[in-house]
């Protein structure tokens, strides 16, 4: 694939699945049927400084989850669909609300549900767990597995090709003395 970090030079959304990526797609079921799942603070954080420097964030997601909406929101994510199967009309109407292009939009994914997304955007991306044949579409591939940090790995990648560190560095500063005071 065509080298990732001219690519991600363009990047102003970010989005995501959930299930294998911000998951490791284990899920635990209570007794009332509720699934409970985990997700990787260091992933939350990267979530942070890409919406610290203006980036825009998404989720499509095949499952449903009222966790998920929870955590979305504490996230601050810009667009959340959950329960779609076919993700690339849904990827293309963000995409048209939020004035991009495709080759403006990052998408990081680990299975065979993510193909259309990931071979319509400007970068794609997989987790280290990913379906071989999602690794062979995409311009990253992450050392990390699903749930174990490879979102904040695929947002640190984009975040240093765009030499955007010193401008988190500046803002996390200026946050932090905000919430001492």
């Amino acid at each position: 694939m065509p080298d990732g970090k001219a690519r991600a030079l363009r990047i102003k959304m970010i989005v995501m699945d959930v299930d294998g990526t911000l998951t490791d797609g284990t899920l635990f079921i209570l007794p009332d049927g509720e699934e409970v799942k985990a997700y990787n603070v260091r992933d939350g954080l990267g979530i942070l400084f890409a919406h610290l420097v203006g980036f825009k964030t998404a989720i499509i997601t095949g499952k449903t989850s009222r966790a998920l909406a929870k955590r979305a929101e504490k996230l601050r994510i810009d667009e959340l669909h959950q329960g779609i199967l076919d993700k690339k009309p849904v990827l293309e109407a963000i995409l048209t609300k939020h004035g991009l292009k495709a080759e403006e939009a990052a998408y990081i994914g680990d299975d065979l549900g993510d193909l259309a997304v990931i071979k319509s955007v400007g970068l794609a991306g997989a987790v280290a767990d990913a379906h071989p044949e999602v690794k062979k579409n995409c311009h990253f591939i992450s050392e990390r597995a699903g749930g174990r940090g490879a979102v904040r790995e695929f947002i640190e990648f984009i975040l240093d090709a765009q030499g955007k560190w010193g401008e988190i560095e500046e803002k996390v500063k200026r946050l932090s003395i905000r919430n001492i005071g």
